[in-house]
């Protein structure tokens, strides 16, 4: 499936690429960008070659933005949100308070799921149900849907995973606050750290009986069910972990 994932770099001012310089001879550098050219300066220091932002991030057909407020650059590929290329907000989801949360909306966008939410709150009831349906509950876990309920975006067809109910309720609260003096129709786009470990995530199942799709779920109810199955320890994001078996909320579980 075509991935559409949305690759967002938030960084303070310049975007540093750093390398061996030892055979370097000459004082001109000069930044190449697919084949191109770049007119731009670079700055070598202490061993760093320094790239202007914006200079690099519209060669590679990226959308530049600069928040003076909180001294903030965001760089949108605009390939990687096809059919997401119009938003009004930009929400940086905390993956390290809800990780269970947060690796279902990245792998949820990488099976081709919209990163853009648009608040549609009058509809979240009738989405939840349609994506829901069908999907049978399950005891120590919660059905997390992606797009959300309260995402004109959502209901039917939604990719619904079974994580642990304090990563669940806790991520839609903090989505609820951040998100709340924003009118229905505000189209926010969702940021995950690219460092999210998602790749232990299943691929979302089809099931016959219903048109949403479901990630079947590894579960321990111990540590010492995990390490007899050779599991452990257990990351965030990986088939089992739970913040159950994770005590100290670092993100490893089963240590």
């Amino acid at each position: 499936m075509k991935r559409k994932i949305v690759i967002t770099v938030l960084i303070s001012i310049a975007l540093a690429l750093s390398f061996s310089l030892g055979t370097l001879a000459t004082s001109k550098l000069t930044l190449i960008v697919d084949g191109k050219k770049a007119d731009a300066e670079l700055q070598l220091i202490n061993g760093s070659i320094y790239v202007p932002l914006r200079a690099a991030g519209e060669m590679l057909g990226a959308d530049v933005k600069w928040d003076d407020a909180t001294k903030t650059a965001t760089i949108t590929s605009k390939n990687a949100i096809a059919g997401n290329s119009t938003y009004d907000v930009v929400l940086e989801f905390p993956a390290d308070r809800y990780p269970e949360t947060a690796a279902h909306i990245l792998k949820a966008i990488e099976n081709g799921e919209p990163a853009v939410c648009t608040i549609d709150r009058d509809g979240a009831d009738e989405n939840r149900d349609a994506s829901l349906a069908g999907i049978p509950t399950k005891d120590g876990f919660d059905r997390d849907e992606w797009p959300m309920a309260m995402c004109a975006e959502g209901g039917a067809g939604a990719s619904i995973m079974y994580i642990d109910p304090s990563d669940n309720r806790g991520a839609g609260s903090w989505v609820g606050n951040q998100l709340e003096d924003y009118p229905d129709g505000t189209r926010v786009l969702f940021v995950i750290d690219a460092t999210v470990e998602s790749a232990g995530v299943a691929e979302p199942t089809v099931p016959t009986e219903t048109q949403g799709s479901i990630v079947e779920e590894v579960f321990y109810a111990n540590c010492s069910e995990a390490r007899e199955a050779g599991a452990a320890p257990i990351y965030a994001g990986d088939p089992g972990y739970s913040s159950k078996l994770d005590r100290d909320g670092d993100g490893v579980a089963c240590e």
